[in-house]
């Protein structure tokens, strides 16, 4: 990877920080705060902590925001959810979990912690937020104290912020929720690893397939194209570059790598969320 680009520093940063943020969907202690609140089940837990910041909203937002999920998905959780705990509660509950995993993680790393927490903090703190939706309700939230729960709050705020620019880019695609998994597993990764996380039945995922099918974008037996490889890499790109207006600096690269590695630990290869491993 060369890392002189722009495009390429934001890709390497993204696969950096989502391990440090994805701790709230894979790590035991999440699952247990909110378990211990009511939220039995993965998903409750999973609709309530990441749209908390957009408030108590019915499931139209959630739908546009998340975009690869099936709207049946999100119904089951959405509003409902609503009464089982508060967006601020879970907000909480998010946080208490998060804080918790990495505490456990992130054991011996405590100088690194504090170092990317001082180089992360202007840079997540700069960010534009026009057109980006979950990045902008999570910048609007306190800013915590705490190194260990700064740091997630960072790692989350670039998060969501390049999770927005990549649904930009995949509407600007002419792609749906359903097309870009099923586009997805025809590429990289096993449809197992996206079409049941996401919610989405067979005969929706059939219907996806047709679709790409008849742009050229896979062949009958769900593979890849040129074409549909290349519009991929389109997407990526154009997530990158809307990514990478402010390029992170080598230093903050290299002080990420170790927290990086140390969060995976709790992580599967490959995941819902294609993050690959760390190998920076």
């Amino acid at each position: 990877m060369d890392m002189d680009t722009p495009k390429n520093t934001a890709r390497t940063l993204w696969s950096l920080i989502e391990p440090v943020h994805a701790v709230t969907y894979f790590a035991p202690e999440s699952h247990a705060a909110f378990e211990a609140a009511g939220l039995r089940g993965f998903w409750r837990g999973y609709f309530a902590g990441r749209a908390a910041p957009l408030g108590p909203v019915g499931q139209g937002p959630v739908v546009a925001a998340f975009f690869s999920f099936a709207p049946t998905m999100v119904t089951r959780a959405v509003p409902s959810v609503w009464d089982l705990v508060s967006p601020a509660d879970a907000l909480a509950l998010r946080r208490t979990g998060a804080r918790a995993a990495l505490c456990r993680l992130l054991t011996g790393l405590e100088a690194e912690t504090a170092r990317a927490v001082e180089l992360l903090t202007p840079y997540a703190g700069s960010l534009d937020l026009a057109g980006r939706p979950l990045a902008a309700a999570n910048a609007e939230l306190p800013w915590p104290d705490d190194p260990v729960d700064r740091l997630w709050h960072c790692a989350t705020l670039l998060r969501e912020h390049r999770g927005d620019g990549h649904v930009a880019a995949l509407v600007a695609a002419g792609l749906d929720g359903c097309e870009i998994l099923a586009l997805r597993a025809g590429i990289d990764l096993p449809r197992s690893e996206l079409q049941p996380y996401r919610g989405w039945s067979d005969d929706q995922w059939a219907a996806a397939c047709q679709r790409l099918t008849g742009r050229g974008l896979l062949t009958p037996d769900g593979t890849a194209t040129d074409a549909g490889r290349a519009v991929h890499r389109a997407v990526e790109a154009a997530t990158d570059g809307a990514a990478a207006r402010m390029e992170a600096t080598d230093e903050l690269l290299t002080t990420l790598t170790p927290l990086a590695r140390a969060c995976a630990a709790d992580l599967r290869f490959p995941n819902p969320i294609g993050l690959p491993e760390v190998r920076r």
